[in-house]
């Protein structure tokens, strides 16, 4: 099933429901004014890190996707953005901690170009990836190297015409279970199946060395707008996702 409808999030909120996934879509092109309240939330250890950046739209991009993150998060943990504290993994996947972690929000973000998407559900394992879709004249040496052999036999298939939105429905779906499942690059990109042929469903087809693992996830398709392709894997079954579009001038 792929997702469409993006819904302009409530002033406050929204509440966060066991049985409920939501996503934000959010750009990373915010007014100046905008992108001084983002960056007035960040850590001492982000601002470091924005400030590396050489070019300003890498700047920009970085402090406004975390200043946003902030925000939203805050919404549901009831942390002000800037006293949000996080931890990292052995495999480096970000975690809320301190007094937000009691919250139970699990959450992923993902970005590309001007547009950023972030996951947000209840103890539950979750990632999110977002690609922008643009011609690939190598996908079929890419997919060589890292898809599996089933999934080469298949892509080797595909029209011409739909060669890149396969690839790219391919490398979302890949890369959000594995940030899903938190094991970073250590978990090879040929040791799982997913379904990726446009106009079919998302699903994750077969992991391999544990068996049981595939029903564990379940799958979906993001459509986050034009010219770009999303995946979101999240952990157990029985979830119904919201979308919702942030309102920069609204923290």
């Amino acid at each position: 099933m792929a997702e469409h409808a993006w819904a302009p999030a409530p002033p406050a909120g929204p509440a966060l429901a066991a049985d409920e996934v939501h996503v934000w879509r959010a750009s990373l092109r915010p007014p100046d004014a905008v992108l001084r309240r983002l960056e007035a939330h960040l850590s001492a250890d982000e601002r470091t890190r924005a400030d590396r950046f050489r070019f300003p739209g890498l700047r920009q991009a970085f402090v406004a996707g975390r200043g946003i993150q902030r925000e939203i998060l805050s919404r549901y943990t009831g942390v002000p953005p800037a006293a949000l504290a996080y931890r990292l993994s052995p495999y480096q996947k970000p975690a809320l901690d301190g007094m937000a972690a009691a919250s139970g929000v699990s959450f992923n973000v993902s970005n590309a170009g001007d547009l950023a998407l972030y996951a947000v559900t209840l103890r539950r394992e979750i990632g999110v990836d977002l690609e922008q879709l643009k011609p690939m004249p190598d996908g079929i040496d890419i997919a060589r190297r890292f898809f599996s052999a089933p999934e080469n036999e298949l892509f080797a298939t595909v029209p011409e015409g739909e060669r890149d939105l396969a690839f790219y429905q391919c490398w979302t779906r890949k890369e959000a279970y594995i940030k899903a499942v938190g094991e970073g690059l250590s978990m090879p990109l040929d040791r799982f199946d997913v379904s990726f042929l446009p106009g079919h469903p998302a699903r994750l087809l077969a992991t391999r060395g544990a068996p049981d693992e595939a029903g564990r996830w379940t799958m979906r398709e993001l459509h986050p707008g034009p010219g770009y392709v999303g995946a979101l894997v999240v952990q157990g079954a029985g979830w119904r996702p919201l979308l919702l579009d942030f309102d920069l001038a609204s923290p």
